[in-house]
């Protein structure tokens, strides 16, 4: 069975949107874990406003230098969890119709490598529910932003995880990875 793996980039206060604030933070130690990370996924995951933000920044980006990671995120297929969104314009992407969490059963029941998944909304709060997602990375940035919102897409949900590895990065960013118990 294929693995769902989360990957969010947070501030010290909870902010997960606009992550303008981690460029200054993306260096080589970073580069190389999202590259593991993209190498053994096969398929990305995700709710209506990551799309929105993704696909329009990605196809953007130079495909010939794999340091930008453009030719993974343009070319590797993409799901969308969203009940508005009816004709994706971004190469590879395909609307998850129905049940989200039979939708995404089935997605990780599929021969194939891992799921990733960017973002930490509404989506990730009901596949946490349902006991989907297997891994959570939080790349936490020595960044305040003043208007934490993390906690109101997880209003309804408890869990509890177990820490499975840290990389603490030269630049101060750590990334702390937990599986739900």
């Amino acid at each position: 069975m294929r693995k769902l793996i989360n990957s969010t980039y947070i501030t010290l206060d909870g902010v997960i949107e606009n992550p303008v604030w981690t460029s200054p933070y993306f260096a080589e130690e970073a580069a190389a874990l999202a590259a593991e990370l993209t190498g053994d996924a096969d398929a990305m995951l995700m709710g209506r406003a990551t799309y929105d933000g993704m696909s329009v920044a990605w196809p953007a980006m130079d495909e010939s230098d794999p340091s930008t990671g453009a030719a993974y995120f343009n070319h590797v297929k993409k799901y969308v969890a969203s009940t508005t969104l009816t004709d994706p314009t971004w190469n590879n992407t395909e609307v998850l119709q129905g049940d989200l969490v039979e939708a995404v059963t089935a997605l990780k029941a599929q021969d194939g490598q891992n799921i990733i998944q960017y973002g930490f909304g509404e989506v990730t709060a009901t596949l946490l529910k349902a006991g989907l997602v297997d891994e959570v990375h939080f790349w936490i940035h020595p960044v305040l932003e003043g208007s934490a919102n993390l906690t109101s897409a997880l209003k309804d949900v408890k869990a509890t995880f177990e820490l499975i590895g840290t990389k603490v990065f030269t630049n101060g960013v750590i990334v702390a990875t937990y599986r739900p118990r």
